[in-house]
């Protein structure tokens, strides 16, 4: 993690711990004094946002640590613990938010609204729409999803804000309080942006697709290197935090390469692919293409046109044909849509066996994990 990266993230958190511990001050003493269980709910949730940055530090400055010994990639994935710590204060706050408001049903209360207090809450609405354009802004700046998640619920405290000034105008012009109500529809709002938060994060530990545009830049990055790379498949990344990828790749070239030209492209590969799109390639593998042999072309368009009679299947690459030895070699793309993976590859094994008995076929099966 650079350093830049690190001081903007914990410089935005800064700001948005004191400007949330201002306004949670000042909502929980108008909230009391006008016997307002939304302001002082509103209140509550702005002590989370404040207690949700200071977790955010935390994680970064975690995060920032340099590789050692136990952890040789890093401490990148403290940033995911963190934002799911996160979601565990914003669901926590949002369940004891609707416990309350629903006290307040069996046992309401009258507001008291004094202009002093929508003052309070229509300047929180402007400084929370503020700070959750710039935190959100910032946090995808610096692909920092605490920020973004920060942000978000900035928007979501200015909706709350706005809401309670509704509840309040309604009971001034006709008499009717929606407090409690009120307060139920805030904590669910909190509830939800909790679970988002915690899907969102659980996601990313779990392990996401790689995104498509970059899938298909460092493919294109690869392929450029050498114009005898016939293509450029099997791209895996490993995510270990924010803005630290390490991945594998394989690329079809020509039989007739040595392993000196070997050597030289794929080193090639794993500075372009660092210089350009910020990933560490830790392997470059090879699939050899038929030069020599002018059967191996027409073979392989006969087994492209079997392989794809296959609804799921994706892709066919790989292939290679040693007719010395009587061998097929080539893997297949099979789509996570199949019903049955396993069993689509042995139909397609079955299915080149028949039509090419001479030869030993050998059929790899891949998985669908890039574009």
């Amino acid at each position: 993690m650079s350093q830049n990266r690190e001081k903007t993230i914990i410089f935005t958190s800064v700001l948005g711990i004191f400007a949330n511990i201002a306004l949670a001050s000042f909502k929980a003493v108008v909230g009391m004094l006008s016997h307002s269980i939304a302001i002082v709910l509103d209140a509550v949730n702005n002590t989370t946002d404040a207690l949700s940055s200071v977790v955010t530090i935390i994680g970064t400055k975690l995060a920032g640590k340099p590789a050692d010994k136990e952890h040789p990639y890093g401490h990148g994935r403290a940033e995911y613990l963190t934002a799911l710590v996160i979601s565990v204060i914003i669901l926590y706050a949002g369940v004891t938010s609707l416990f309350e408001s629903i006290k307040k049903i069996i046992t309401p209360t009258t507001p008291d609204y004094k202009p002093l207090a929508l003052v309070v809450v229509a300047v929180a609405v402007v400084v929370k729409i503020s700070l959750g354009l710039f935190v959100k802004s910032t946090g995808k700046r610096v692909h920092s999803d605490s920020l973004v998640a920060s942000g978000q619920d900035a928007f979501m405290d200015a909706i709350i804000s706005v809401s309670t000034l509704i509840a309040a105008a309604v009971f001034l012009i006709f008499g009717i309080s929606l407090e409690a109500y009120l307060g139920i529809l805030i904590s669910f709002m909190i509830i939800k942006a909790g679970v988002e938060i915690l899907r969102e994060t659980l996601s990313k530990i779990l392990g996401e697709r790689i995104d498509a545009e970059m899938a298909h830049g460092i493919k294109k990055t690869v392929a450029s290197v050498d114009p005898e790379i016939r293509g450029a498949f099997d791209l895996i990344l490993n995510n270990y935090g924010p803005d630290n990828f390490l991945g594998s790749i394989h690329i079809e070239v020509p039989d007739t390469w040595t392993a000196d030209k070997i050597d030289i492209v794929t080193r090639k590969i794993v500075h372009d692919v660092a210089e350009k799109h910020h990933v560490v390639m830790t392997a470059v593998g090879v699939y050899s293409c038929n030069t020599k042999d002018d059967s191996a072309s027409h073979i392989r368009t006969q087994v492209s046109k079997i392989v794809h009679e296959h609804k799921d299947v994706l892709q066919m690459h790989g292939f290679f044909v040693d007719e010395k030895e009587k061998i097929m070699r080539f893997d297949v793309v099979v789509s996570f849509d199949s019903p049955d993976i396993k069993a689509m590859h042995l139909h397609i094994i079955d299915d080149v066996r028949r039509a090419f008995p001479d030869y030993d076929v050998q059929i790899q099966l891949d998985y669908d994990v890039s574009d």
